[in-house]
């Protein structure tokens, strides 16, 4: 029987930060937590010397790190990205695929599953996420053109009946047999979201009822107010604001969203709707110069300068960079959130959306030991999978 004990430490938990407290963990599960010290004399002891607790974070859509990405068609690159972002807090993430051919999409769900079986030195998987590519072609920002088309049931419905690990697949859903293919990810227990789309309020409202239930990355890819025949109408933004039940994706990289728009997403949906993600390409913990969009060999070529990822000619941005650490802080110090808040989008509210908030996501008696060891400006000092520690720097 493994027993660790964090000492000295503030535990935040979903309501609350409580001083000079410990953590036992007892074979991979939060066994008790206290203010002050609790009794069990043959644990590890882990001082962290007054430290923030916190639960692990959860990036529920991630490209890459580490000079590696997804779509590489190898076992290692899935591995070397777990544990990139690992040293950042990151506990569990979901792979995220870019539009590609049928036969590249489901090499890599097999390439994934491969993976799963042998990570232990990084974050846990939660299944992959499909982005694409069935997507508007006005607003596929970085994704390959080559490869967008409309929902073809024939193909979807094969990718899923081979891959049992698929957990969301992002669409547009005005697109002709979206609405189709929304109630048959709902049916086969598959997370539908909204993305890189040119939808109007009343065919979001028509995706909801199908099974639609989150913005990806809003702002990013996505409509807002336009006119048509001089009317105006909302998009996908504004729905998303509407529509109490949405959740929504934000990368608060403090780039592709500035503080403002950081405010007014946080003013409006609230910790309890927002996932903070990263959307990191392979540059996320790189240093700044030329890098590769997807693909090792067959990936866009893009420039990585002042904290994000740009086209060549520098028109536009072409990925995210970010890792968890800075999404956390810059929630705090841009938009003004309390830490106990910020925190709980990088863990409890992403938890939820891809359903497994019963065991991560929060410290709670019982849950899986996903914690990580930060101080006042978010730095990580260590980080824990499931009671197994994946980097330490105490």
């Amino acid at each position: 029987m493994s027993k660790i004990k964090l000492t000295n430490g503030r535990v935040i938990t979903t309501q609350r930060i409580i001083s000079d407290a410990t953590v036992l963990i007892v074979d991979n599960k939060i066994s008790e937590i206290g203010a002050g010290d609790i009794e069990c004399p043959d644990a590890q002891v882990i001082d962290v010397e007054g430290k923030y607790i916190s639960p692990g974070f959860l990036d529920i859509h991630i490209h890459g790190g580490g000079n590696h990405d997804f779509m590489d068609g190898s076992v290692d690159a899935f591995l070397a990205i777990a544990e990139t972002h690992a040293k950042y807090g990151t506990t569990a993430m979901v792979p995220t695929t870019l539009t590609s051919e049928k036969e590249n999409l489901l090499n890599t769900l097999s390439l994934y599953e491969e993976a799963n079986r042998i990570n232990s030195k990084g974050s846990q998987f939660l299944g992959m996420h499909l982005e694409g590519p069935y997507f508007a072609m006005n607003q596929r920002g970085a994704q390959d053109p080559r490869y967008i088309r409309n929902p073809d049931p024939k193909e979807y419905e094969e990718v899923i009946s081979k891959s049992s690990c698929i957990s969301r697949w992002s669409a547009a859903p005005e697109l002709p047999g979206s609405l189709e293919f929304g109630r048959y990810l709902r049916e086969n227990g598959i997370l539908a979201a909204i993305a890189h789309t040119d939808a109007v309020y009343e065919e979001v409202v028509d995706a909801v009822e199908c099974g639609y239930s989150l913005a990806t990355h809003l702002y990013s890819g996505m409509s807002g107010v336009t006119r048509r025949n001089a009317h105006r109408y909302a998009g996908v933004i504004e729905s998303a604001f509407i529509i109490d039940s949405m959740d929504v994706e934000v990368i608060a990289d403090g780039i592709h969203l500035p503080a403002p728009f950081l405010r007014l997403i946080y003013k409006i949906k609230g910790p309890d709707r927002i996932a903070l993600i990263t959307d990191a390409m392979r540059g996320a913990g790189m240093p700044p110069g030329e890098s590769i969009l997807g693909n090792k060999d067959s990936g866009l070529k893009v420039i990585i300068e002042e904290g994000v990822a740009k086209l060549p000619d520098r028109t536009a941005f072409a990925g995210s960079v970010a890792t968890a650490d800075r999404l956390v802080r810059n929630m705090i110090e841009l938009a003004d959130v309390p830490l106990v808040e910020a925190v709980k989008m990088m863990s409890i509210t992403p938890a939820r959306i891809v359903g497994v908030d019963s065991n991560k996501g929060s410290l709670m008696v019982g849950k899986d030991a996903d914690i990580v060891v930060f101080d006042e400006k978010i730095n990580i000092f260590m980080t824990m999978v499931n009671g197994n520690i994946v980097y330490k720097n105490l």
